[in-house]
């Protein structure tokens, strides 16, 4: 057993504060452009009401872990969109704002009123407080990072749990007196009410964020607020996606013909599979040799499909036009944007190409995440971080309509519906790779060939290493970065002037926040030691040790 510490990501800001951008509508004569399968209902649902909270994505997350489907709702949206979803219990998250503050977002009192329960996390704790009568004021000191609970009427949403523990604040404004008909529940050094409940009613706050591992009991208050309160009965988990998902694309898709973009990465894959089941040979994927892979990529992609899945597959080499296209490209959203431009001309001419008279395909399949729709700053209103070829990047023009079928999935649930589905481990738990590849790993230059067949290469000696010393299926990502970057070294006696490789390797649950790797040094130095023997252009690697946030996975 290795050294690497390999735990849990860290737990920083994500994002805040919705702005409702959402992918651009097509102009009313423009071929239909939709991101979702026509309405199918899951068994069962709790909404997650997003007041711009840290960690309201994990909320979604954690809630899902329990076997209930969870969706983030942004705050501002309509009463009917969360009336027509018929949840079995509303989450209210937390929020950077304070209840007093005059644009604070504010809290619909008919959210109360649907017949079911809920529970407010920090900021929304406050929000019940303030409402509905209780007393809520800044605290003399904030609560950030761990903190001791002290449990004093354990009520029912924390019957059973220990009467001292730890969790996890954030906040400074605490609730002072809980409301009329609340209970007070626990407490902590700085909160006098860290806890409350109206059973009768149906609603609940804590101020503490069990969303985060670093609640000891989180897991267990919120699968008592699905189960014991919500009544929910945790049928959520990969047979069950897989099961709605088919049926979705199904009526979506209908005796049409469907085109599918697919790159071997997990996402790609794994729609590409559930859109296969789905409608079978109606499907034919398109994979496009963009020589902005990994190595041998290509050969593994077309391998696995072509011969073990039996899935109809076109390849095609567009490796000089992609060059051609970058040519001249430096900023990292045009190289996105750009990439993500020529995709879709080739996916335009292949479906043309492959077109029986009238019987053109009219449907394209994507694999998007919900962490791209989030980061994106499309669904729940998230501030956008970067723009993905696969959801903001996309030209207006765009005469396919969208077939999404993980577009609501976390990473982790999408391998879970591989595994499902039977794809082998060495496809389920690929890791990561960006649609734009390897180009936005080359920093501040344009993306050559000489540059990609470099990075290439130090690639492929990071990955060896790292699956030879056992750690591949342990980190989130590892890769190279290859920076437009010249430095002075010595090498056989003589100046050098070479390039720097960047090594990044990251742990995370979901990609929504990610830790840097502690990587073993005998690893690294063999790693360094390898890439400057054997690839002349490189004199010197360096170990990016920044995590998210601040910073992103990606480089670009």
């Amino acid at each position: 057993m290795t050294d690497v510490a390999l735990g849990a990501p860290g737990l920083a800001v994500i994002a805040p504060v919705a702005d409702g951008r959402s992918v651009p509508d097509s102009e009313p004569d423009s071929p239909p452009r939709t991101s979702r399968a026509p309405e199918s209902k899951a068994t069962e649902e709790v909404v997650v009401v997003d007041y711009g909270g840290q960690y309201s994505q994990l909320i979604a997350r954690r809630v899902r872990d329990c076997g209930v489907f969870s969706e983030l709702i942004a705050h501002s949206a309509p009463l009917e969109e969360i009336v027509r979803r018929k949840p079995r219990g509303i989450i209210l998250s937390g929020g950077p704002a304070s209840v007093y503050s005059e644009h604070a977002p504010r809290l619909r009192r008919e959210l109360l009123d649907l017949g079911v329960p809920v529970l407010g996390i920090c900021y929304g704790m406050q929000l019940l407080a303030h409402e509905l009568g209780g007393r809520v004021e800044e605290a003399a000191v904030g609560e950030f990072g761990r903190t001791d609970l002290r449990v004093s009427n354990p009520g029912v949403l924390l019957a059973g749990m220990p009467a001292e523990q730890t969790c996890w604040m954030s906040h400074r404004d605490t609730v002072f007196e809980a409301p009329p008909g609340f209970d007070a529940l626990a407490g902590s050094g700085v909160s006098p009410v860290a806890a409350m409940e109206d059973a009768k009613r149906g609603i609940f706050g804590i101020q503490f964020h069990p969303e985060v591992v670093h609640t000891p009991y989180g897991q267990e208050i919120l699968t008592r607020f699905l189960t014991d309160i919500c009544g929910c009965e945790r049928t959520w988990s990969p047979a069950s996606i897989v099961d709605e998902q088919v049926a979705r694309i199904r009526a979506q898709v209908g005796e049409g013909r469907v085109i599918c973009g697919l790159s071997g990465g997990v996402d790609s894959s794994v729609a590409a599979l559930l859109v296969h089941r789905a409608v079978g040979d109606q499907l034919t994927c398109v994979f496009v040799d963009h020589g902005l892979m990994r190595k041998d990529e290509g050969v593994q992609v077309i391998s696995a499909f072509r011969d073990t899945f039996n899935v109809p597959l076109v390849a095609v080499d567009a490796s000089e036009r992609f060059l051609a296209r970058l040519h001249g490209v430096t900023e990292p959203e045009a190289k996105r944007k750009a990439i993500g431009a020529e995709f879709i001309e080739v996916f335009r001419e292949e479906a043309a190409r492959l077109a029986d008279g009238d019987d053109r395909a009219q449907f394209l399949v994507q694999g998007t995440l919900y962490s791209d729709v989030i980061e994106s700053g499309a669904g729940t209103g998230a501030a956008k971080i970067k723009s993905h070829h696969n959801v903001g990047g996309l030209p207006d023009d765009l005469d396919f309509e969208l077939v999404e079928p993980l577009r609501m999935l976390f990473k982790d649930e999408a391998r879970a519906v591989g595994t499902e589905l039977g794809l082998p481990d060495r496809l389920v738990w690929r890791q990561p790779f960006p649609g734009p590849g390897l180009a936005i790993r080359i920093i501040g230059g344009e993306a050559t060939k000489e540059r990609l067949d470099l990075l290439r290469e130090a690639d492929h000696i990071l990955q060896e290493e790292i699956r030879r010393a056992g750690l591949y299926r342990e980190l989130w990502q590892s890769f190279c970065v290859l920076p437009d970057v010249r430095t002075v070294g010595v090498q056989g006696d003589e100046r050098t002037y070479g390039y720097v490789v960047v090594i990044r390797a990251v742990t995370s649950d979901d990609a929504m926040t990610a830790d840097w790797a502690r990587l073993p040094y005998d690893l690294l130095e063999r790693v360094a030691s390898r890439m400057m023997g054997e690839l002349r252009e490189v004199n010197r690697v360096v170990l990016d040790i920044t995590s998210k946030p601040p910073g992103t996975i990606e480089w670009e």
